[in-house]
Order: C-alpha cells, then structure tokens, then sequence
C-alpha cells in the first residue's frame, strides 16, 4: 500500500515513516524538504499523493502563538484535504491531542481545525487524540530559552512517541475508525517535574519555575483536562526509561528515581 505521511520529516513523522515501511507499505515522505509545500499554495502535493491510497498528517509547528498556530493548521489542513480529495485518497488520518476539546488555548484550536476539515472533508477519516510525548517537556524547556525555566503547571501521561508511530501505523492501515480510543503514556506526570529531571540529565542547573496559566485553560492543565477520560491503549516505555535512554546518549547520570538501565 502507498501511504503519503505528511511532516514525516519530524519527530513523529520519522518514526511513522519507519513504522510503515517496516510493515512492508511504500512511504512518500510530505515535506517542504522533499518538494511539497503544506502552505505555500500547496505546492508539490498532487504529484506527491499521486498514488496514495491513504495520507497519515503528522504536521506541525512549534511555536508559542495560538495565532500561528491556528493560521499553520487551517492553512495545511485545507491544503491537504484538497489535494487528497484530487489525488483519489481513501483514508485520511490526523494524529491529535488527548483533551484538545478541553483546554481552550491557542495551540489547541489550531488542533481542532485540524480535526474538523478533516471530517468535513471528502475521504473517510481517522483521528488519534494522544497525550504529550515524553519530549514534551525538552520542547517546553527549549521554547523560553533563559536562565530561569518557565515551565506551565500541568498534568501529563506521557507516551513514547515510538508507541503513538505504531497505534497510527495501525490505524493507516486498517479500516477508517473516526475517533479511535486515545492513546496515553503508562504513568501520570507533572510537568514541572518532568522539566526538572531532564534539566539534570542534560547537566543544567537552570531552576524551574512552575508559572500557573491564567484563566479556565490554566485551571484546566493543572487539573488534569489533557489526560483520558476513559478506557483506551496505554504505552508501556515510563518518562523514567526515556530519561535514562537520554542519559545513556550523553553519558551522564539518569539521576535519583530513574533506573540507570531498562
């Protein structure tokens, strides 16, 4: 099967990739780097989902503006859906955020855009809503660079992103599920914390402060609206495990509470 996989150069979209081929699929890598713009018109995508039967969007954007985001989503989104619908794709997939319906900040409605031309759109559809990947709190840390880590005060279950490439690999492949259940790490996690062990594993003595989000979106994160609400798949690999597979890498002490080897 020709699966096309939208941002597969990123950090899910790598290891999507790799999770398909790997499954025997052919995979057409969706990026600016290999000829498709998601937002310059849409450059590059008819001759880029030529043939794919299935489009996996993995796409994103870092970035602190919920204006940038929302412009980012709804700009791809409706690229995408588009060119999909000229191509002939018969399932198009979108990996989300667990509680996207929840918590009304900036990022997270540029998210449910994305879900919703998704649904509107002409293909059958699935869409998996997983919580934080482990890398969550690295991305946190390195988006207000300084000597003070200003780090939300959030709940998270972290899951490996290795685990989410496998659960959409899953679902490309098989038959169109519309909402599939969300996907969660094994363990619930504060944020804060999490920055904290990592900032020691990467040798930093930055300190961390824990700064509450304003409004019902902070009540929100710091309550736990971004973890599940019900039965679903749980990944296996702890933020622990990963913290001690960073450490390994650099040589450096995983540090108190994290196993040295799995």
């Amino acid at each position: 099967m020709r699966v096309a996989v939208a941002g597969g150069t990123g950090l899910a979209g790598r290891h999507v990739a790799a999770a398909l081929t790997a499954r025997g699929h052919e995979v057409v890598v969706v990026a600016r780097s290999r000829g498709a713009d998601l937002l310059a018109g849409g450059a590059g995508l008819d001759a880029a989902l030529s043939g794919a039967e299935v489009l996996v969007d993995v796409s994103n954007i870092t970035t602190a503006s919920g204006k940038a985001a929302l412009s980012f989503f709804d700009r791809a989104g409706r690229n995408l859906v588009a060119a999909a619908r000229r191509a002939g794709v018969r399932h198009h997939v979108v990996l989300s955020i667990v509680g996207v319906d929840r918590v009304d900040w900036g990022y997270y409605r540029g998210k449910l855009r994305q879900e919703e031309l998704v649904r509107s759109g002409a293909q059958s559809w699935s869409v998996l809503r997983a919580t934080q990947f482990h890398e969550y709190a690295g991305q946190v840390l390195d988006l207000v660079p300084g000597p003070l880590a200003v780090v939300p005060r959030m709940r998270a279950q972290p899951v490996a992103v290795r685990e989410a490439a496998d659960a959409l690999a899953e679902l490309a492949v098989g038959s169109p599920a519309g909402y599939a259940p969300e996907l969660a790490g094994p363990r619930v996690e504060s944020v804060p914390d999490m920055a904290r062990r990592l900032l020691r594993v990467r040798g930093s003595h930055r300190p961390v402060l824990a700064l509450p989000v304003p409004g019902t979106a902070g009540r929100g994160l710091a309550g736990g609206a971004l973890l599940p609400d019900g039965p679903g798949p749980r990944g296996t690999q702890t933020f622990d495990e990963w913290l001690a597979e960073q450490a390994r890498r650099v040589g450096r002490p995983a540090g108190r509470g994290v196993p040295a080897h799995r």
